[in-house]
């Protein structure tokens, strides 16, 4: 039996009413086949989007200009078009610029901003047939790792009301979590699309820097940034891999229902360090699953210093560049406010964190020799430091829990309890930050659920460039862990 009859009879089988619970590839492949309309599929979509609105995923969902863009997919499906994504809807990160459709960036300055483009990203799924849902929420300039945004509203996390989202990809991962949209673009700097994957049960796939088109995405980093996309399956990531880049025919090599000759690499000094229990016990659980099923795991030590040397370097990377990417990225699409103007108009906290860090005045701020040795002399150490793994032990991928923990409180979100330790919100990020400091591709895949119910995450960190392996290896990883889950 081939996907387009699997496809056709499992929606036959399928309550309508049900649509929202179909991924990317399932969708597209009904819409394409004609089992269901775009319109009825996106009439859904907006059903669910307004019963979880208490969500505050979207900052703007235009419903008629979609269901407007539903009818005119059908109407191309009817004409014999059998694009990709033809009539699905996506939730687009609010630091995109879409034609059309208001671009906030999270701040209340922008709120009726509206751009004359589309940042390339949303350019090609839309070449692919896709349609924009609406404009997901995030932290104020992609700045945070909860979901708290001043002017639009905490995401709160479907799993459970009282805990955050993660961010700053907040929306997107929320939206996704939620089964409003089977698929969202995101951005991920040191951690914006994986953490709030793993805080939401979806799976958050970050490029290897670069890959991806960055043009018309408000920027933190030059060195940092990458766009990337959330969905509920490795399949689903992939496919929207394949289009953003350009490479529609990639094929995939499946790995069944074994993982035999597959060779994983994980590090317990450095990234099991400051863990909660469920989380540790769960990625130990995983790693014996993935043994079972005839992988090769190695344990590797990437040194006393790797964990400080990464955060250093990454952090100081982080806040030298904001100032001049934020401005060149005004400046070249034509924003109508300024770098001052966004400063000022931040929420307290966050303008208290630019003031010491960002702005060149700042107290905490890395002046420009720290920046260039970070550049010229860690970055190459930390590469050299992976390769260890990579090389030397011969791994296709470096395991580690997503998150040291699983999604905090909304109301414990400044300070955050990890092992029976309060630290800093930013360790949310302790494990991403790795592969972020080099460009790494990585992935993070939801892998079960705490004792309190909630959603834990696996990352894969694969060797630069590596993106098809990766997914590859992700998808039969997945098949053998199969934690999937969708928040009602």
């Amino acid at each position: 039996m081939d996907d387009t009859t699997a496809t056709s009879r499992q929606i036959a089988s399928r309550d309508t009413t049900d649509l929202t619970s179909l991924g990317l590839a399932a969708a597209a492949a009904a819409v394409r086949n004609g089992d269901i309309t775009s319109e009825a599929y996106t009439a859904a979509l907006l059903q669910r989007a307004r019963a979880l609105a208490e969500l505050n995923a979207f900052i703007t969902i235009d419903e008629a200009g979609v269901l407007a863009a539903a009818r005119d997919a059908d109407k191309s499906r009817a004409a014999g078009s059998t694009a990709p994504l033809l009539g699905v809807p996506f939730g687009v990160k609010d630091s995109y610029l879409t034609k059309g459709l208001p671009t906030s960036l999270g701040l209340e300055g922008l709120a009726h901003f509206v751009p004359r483009e589309d940042a390339d990203a949303v350019r090609a799924i839309k070449g692919a047939g896709a349609l924009v849902l609406g404009k997901n929420n995030l932290v104020e300039m992609s700045y945070g790792l909860t979901g708290h945004n001043a002017r639009y509203g905490q995401v709160k996390n479907p799993h459970a009301r009282d805990r955050v989202s993660g961010g700053s990809s907040s929306g997107s991962a929320a939206s996704v979590a939620a089964g409003i949209v089977p698929a969202a673009l995101g951005g991920d700097t040191v951690g914006s699309i994986r953490v709030p994957a793993s805080f939401c049960g979806v799976v958050g796939f970050k490029p290897t820097t670069g890959r991806w088109p960055r043009n018309g995405v408000a920027p933190i980093s030059h060195t940092l940034d990458t766009t990337g996309v959330f969905a509920r399956s490795v399949e689903d990531c992939s496919l929207v891999d394949q289009i953003v880049i350009g490479e529609r025919d990639a094929k995939f090599s499946d790995h069944g229902h074994g993982l035999k000759g597959a060779r994983l690499a994980f590090a317990p000094r450095q990234f099991l360090d400051l863990v909660d229990s469920d989380v540790e016990t769960r990625f130990r659980e995983a790693v014996r699953q993935l043994l079972d099923a005839g992988a090769e795991v190695v344990e590797v030590d990437l040194g006393d210093d790797f964990n400080s040397l990464v955060q250093t370097t990454t952090w100081g990377i982080f806040a030298h560049e904001t100032m001049g990417a934020i401005s060149d990225f005004l400046r070249r699409h034509d924003i109508p406010t300024t770098f001052e103007a966004i400063y000022e108009g931040l929420k307290p906290q966050l303008r208290q964190a630019w003031g010491h860090i960002v702005l060149p005045s700042g107290a905490g701020a890395t002046s420009a020799e720290a920046y260039q040795t970070a550049l010229d002399v860690s970055r190459p150490e930390i590469q050299r430091r992976l390769d260890t793994a990579f090389i030397s032990h011969g791994a296709q991928v470096i395991l580690q829990p997503t998150t040291p923990c699983t999604a905090p409180l909304i109301e414990e979100q400044a300070t955050v309890h990890i092992a029976g330790q309060e630290v800093s919100y930013l360790a949310l990020a302790n494990h991403t930050v790795s592969a972020s400091s080099v460009g790494l591709p990585g992935i993070s895949l939801p892998v079960g659920l705490s004792h309190a119910g909630l959603p834990i995450g696996l990352e894969l960190d694969a060797p630069l460039g590596s993106d098809r392996g990766l997914l590859n290896l992700a998808r039969g990883i997945e098949g053998i862990l199969g934690a999937r889950s969708r928040a009602i």
